[in-house]
């Protein structure tokens, strides 16, 4: 063996190719791990897929970034798809996406369990009294950091502003804002475009971590290449993998069934989540809350502050309804509410990511002519707009049901204020991250509680 080719750094090498195992062993590592939300979950792929293993070069890995932001769904777990899909073709990409978000699953129907048969004890009633105030804390903060970063002139301010008094002064549906928000961007992208050229994109790739085994230069493989036949195929699967769980529940339960309800209903809610698993919530909140009746505007809290503390997308915290939505109507009798309960969690986390798998598989081979196009962003940045003013309405909501718990004619709850605003300040002023602060506030209002 040639020696002076051993002195050469191994960043000068793409790394030996590598296999579906793998890979596998990989994305499951990431679905324990993937904690911090969408940006934390983006940074640990980023510093492991870039940096470290070098699967793919920055530049590659932004532009798969940028086109999963101009989708509906869950970023991060949506470029977890497209990268495996990528190397290793649909498998790869199934393999990635699912690993992404199931271990998650089994956490929070576990957690969810423990949650609904004893919440009543003492203590674990005395941590859930803490929490809920630190996910009032969690949905402000979750607004302002969102309005910094995309309200940049008076206008996207203005539409901000109209979102939140159409939801909170009027009850106008969330799709119906989201709708006439992205029309107003498409419409102003094209009649005042620096307005509305702000969304949409991730930044530049800046640093060389070495080669890569897909490179800027890498060729793109025959299976991500573009035609109309494999566009119309996947349609047509993706479209009949849907009619099928659905037929199947229609037959087993009838259209008004829990689980029939839940499978249409999610459906609906994977295709709005533009701007994150916050921009949803309120969606799932007026849907599961108030007009199913699937759980409380409580339990709702709980919920998220769940998904907040485990690893995979928070958009997740559907499954936590899922199941407190099983559990209360007992589908399968007294005596199975378990059963019932993580069904339900299953069709409604089924459901919620079926879209995002075919949103990738069909649209990947066109990621190139959604770069940094302005009628591409422009609709995406008048939709992170408008979903600033509906999560400010969340956080309104959420806010008056911990601190007047029995409506305004009730005691106002002082201790949970107090809780709120500590929570605010460490977020916003001393940047302490969500898991900190919701155990903080889980440990403060266990000891109010026992002392109280």
């Amino acid at each position: 063996m040639d020696t002076s080719q051993q002195q050469i750094p191994d960043n000068t090498h793409a790394p030996e190719p590598v296999t579906l195992a793998q890979a596998f062993w990989y994305w499951l590592k990431l679905g324990f791990i993937s904690f911090g939300g969408p940006a934390g979950q983006i940074a640990i792929m980023h510093q492991d897929l870039v940096e470290k293993k070098r699967w793919i070069s920055e530049r590659r890995f932004l532009h798969a970034l940028n086109y999963c932001m101009v989708l509906p769904g869950p970023e991060a777990q949506q470029l977890a798809v497209y990268i495996g899909w990528l190397m290793h073709k649909t498998w790869g990409g199934i393999i990635a996406g699912t690993l992404f978000v199931l271990p998650s699953l089994f956490i929070l129907i576990f957690l969810s369990w423990i949650y609904l048969a004893f919440g009543n004890v003492p203590a674990v009633a005395g941590i859930l009294y803490g929490i809920k105030p630190a996910v009032v804390a969690i949905v402000l903060f979750a607004s302002y950091r969102i309005g910094s970063r995309a309200l940049k002139n008076g206008v996207l301010w203005g539409m901000a502003a109209a979102a939140f008094l159409a939801i909170f002064a009027f009850n106008v549906p969330f799709p119906a804002i989201v709708l006439a928000a992205g029309l107003i961007g498409y419409v102003g992208g094209r009649v005042a475009p620096e307005k509305f050229a702000t969304g949409g994109g991730h930044g530049k790739a800046k640093d060389s971590f070495g080669a890569a085994l897909i490179a800027d230069d890498t060729p793109t493989p025959a299976h991500a290449r573009f035609s109309w036949a494999r566009l119309l195929r996947i349609a047509f699967v993706g479209a009949a993998i849907w009619a099928a769980a659905m037929l199947l529940l229609v037959e087993q339960f009838g259209w008004q069934g829990v689980y029939t309800q839940m499978g249409w209903f999610f459906t609906k809610a994977a295709l709005l989540t533009f701007g994150g698993a916050y921009a949803v919530l309120p969606y799932v909140y007026q849907g599961a809350v108030e007009h199913y009746h699937w759980l409380t505007p409580l339990q709702m809290m709980d919920g998220l502050a769940l998904g907040e503390t485990t690893p995979g997308p928070l958009i997740m915290v559907v499954a936590f309804v899922g199941f407190v939505g099983g559990w209360s109507r007992a589908l399968f009798g007294p005596d199975a509410l378990f059963l019932a309960a993580a069904s339900a969690a299953s069709v409604v986390t089924f459901f919620t990511f079926l879209p995002s798998f075919i949103f990738i598989f069909l649209g990947g081979p066109l990621v190139e002519s959604t770069h940094g196009d302005l009628k591409f962003t422009a609709p995406l940045t008048g939709i992170t707009a408008a979903v600033v003013g509906v999560i400010l309405n969340l956080a309104v909501f959420f806010a008056y049901h911990v601190l007047w718990p029995q409506s305004w004619a009730g005691r106002f709850e002082w201790f949970s204020a107090l809780l709120v605003t500590v929570a605010l300040i460490a977020l916003l002023r001393y940047r302490v991250g969500v898991i900190p602060v919701i155990l903080g506030c889980g440990g403060a209002g266990l000891v109010y509680r026992l002392m109280a």
